[in-house]
């Protein structure tokens, strides 16, 4: 009997994590498209699509990130009135056991949401309606400033892996079992 062997597929780590993540953002999204169809008040639409895009922002920052993906970010105002960025991830290790759907999940959905208020803003130009540019541009702006905050701070968990795995492999600890191992 000739059996082949299953294939395994990896579930989602942290599954309420993951449908909050993409719960405001679709919110955001639908609230918006629908009210602008069925809603005829520029103030409610504003007001509620902003408020769900806000709530998306600090869930994907403060939550969804570490959570899913192992980073954080922020941004200070030094002394001199610079901006500095600020990045936490986990030790490479941690990092490397991350759930592969969960960060699938994360990264695609931080990137479509964009696209689609992207999408919307040329449909907004199109239908020369300015006052929902307004709305749009607020939403893009909290979706890109995650973009570009975790996307740095993916930059910089890589560097500080590379480093780390770098200085492991210099130290003297790791040099002198080599050596030993290897009668040197």
């Amino acid at each position: 009997m000739d059996q082949q062997p299953q294939v395994v597929s990896e579930n989602y780590a942290n599954p309420k994590t993951c449908f909050f993540h993409v719960l405001f953002k679709a919110a955001a999204l639908a609230f918006y498209i629908l009210s602008t169809l069925f809603v005829n008040n520029f103030v409610i639409i504003f007001v509620i699509t902003v408020l769900l895009a806000a709530l998306d922002f600090w869930v994907v920052k403060n939550v969804s990130g570490r959570i899913l993906v192992g980073l954080r970010w922020w941004n200070e105002i030094n002394d001199e009135g610079e901006s500095v960025w600020k990045f936490e991830c986990l030790d490479g290790e941690s990092l490397a056991r991350m759930n592969k759907k969960d960060s699938w999940l994360f990264w695609w959905t931080l990137y479509l949401t964009a696209g689609a208020w992207i999408i919307l803003g040329i449909f907004s130009l199109i239908r020369l309606q300015a006052d929902y540019l307004l709305v749009i541009g607020v939403c893009l702006s909290l979706s890109i400033a995650n973009i570009v905050g975790f996307t740095k701070c993916n930059k910089d968990a890589k560097k500080n892996i590379q480093d780390w795995t770098t200085n492991a492999l210099l130290s003297g600890s790791v040099r002198s079992h080599l050596q030993s191992a290897f009668g040197v």
